[in-house]
């Protein structure tokens, strides 16, 4: 594939930024890979691992010449991020990010973007427990989806970032910022917030000790174990930034878990025959739709899914 951008500023060096500094260089995608971290130890470790051609010490200093700007950095700050670069973006750059929630993060960002740059906001749905410039890996984002948001995005660096993100394996569909909120509220946000709540529940019963937690965990508590392991900043300003549409599917969950309580207490096995025939469906639709395996757990033995 031919390159698509000149230069890509990448402004955090997390497993997302890492990943696609890693995905890109695979493709050939990019001429030059500028990257920074508020962290002097994170920008020594992003070097040490030569995930770019320069690593520097302020975003400013980053995006200056860029023509790919890549937000990948808490939800909570992008705002404050955007009004320190502002001042830099070249004329004719695209702006985009790639934070869980979005309308939140283009009420924070856009006010701050200057005429002549194109702010294209994403979201790659891909990414594992790990955390840091030691995480990335290339094929992160091989099969993934990739949303992009549309709602004020003009065709042509829409269609430019497209073809970058589909260059690094991934599978892109645009959506407006409210839809992708409530779909990722399903999808995403809420079970986290329930594996967070049960693993505290484990840690909380005092009937229970941690080594007995450890010792006899099944897949279904380890699973939550490796989501809770999540970053927990990243997940903090999450949930702070997508209030509206988490609570919506909690109330929700809540109504459900409430109908599954009274068919336990009233004995109603047929009840809860249907319900978990239906919600298998679920499962067999994802493993058909590519994203994810029957493999033993789930393929992930080699600790990069």
């Amino acid at each position: 594939m031919s390159r698509i951008y000149s230069r890509v500023a990448l402004i955090g060096l997390g497993l997302i930024a890492g990943s696609m500094a890693l995905a890109m260089r695979r493709g050939g995608l990019v001429g030059e890979i500028v990257g920074t971290a508020k962290s002097a130890e994170t920008r020594e470790a992003a070097a040490a691992r030569g995930l770019c051609d320069r690593i520097v010490a302020t975003p400013e200093e980053a995006v200056t010449g860029a023509d790919l700007v890549v937000l990948a950095v808490p939800v909570g700050v992008m705002g404050e991020i955007a009004e320190a670069i502002g001042p830099y973006l070249a004329p004719g750059a695209t702006l985009t990010d790639v934070g869980s929630v979005k309308r939140s993060v283009m009420e924070a960002v856009a006010p701050h973007v200057p005429d002549g740059v194109h702010f294209v906001p994403g979201h790659p749905l891909a990414g594992t427990e790990r955390s840091g410039p030691d995480a990335g890996f290339a094929e992160l984002f091989d099969n993934r989806y990739c949303l992009l948001i549309d709602d004020a995005a003009e065709a042509e660096p829409l269609a430019r970032l497209t073809r970058l993100w589909e260059g690094m394996g991934a599978r892109v569909e645009v959506m407006d910022a409210d839809h992708h909120d409530r779909v990722l509220a399903v999808t995403s946000h809420t079970p986290h917030l329930i594996a967070y709540t049960m693993v505290g529940v484990a840690d909380d019963l005092s009937r229970v000790t941690d080594s007995e937690v450890i010792r006899y965990s099944a897949a279904g508590f380890r699973d939550f174990t490796r989501i809770a392991a999540s970053d927990p900043t990243m997940w903090r300003d999450v949930f702070l930034n997508n209030r509206d549409a988490t609570l919506e599917i909690l109330g929700r969950f809540t109504e459900e878990l409430f109908a599954l309580q009274r068919a336990i207490r009233k004995g109603d096995g047929d009840h809860l025959h249907d319900y978990f025939t239906r919600t298998r469906a679920i499962r067999r639709g994802i493993i058909e739709a590519g994203q994810d395996t029957n493999a033993a757990d789930f393929g992930r033995g080699s600790g990069k899914a």
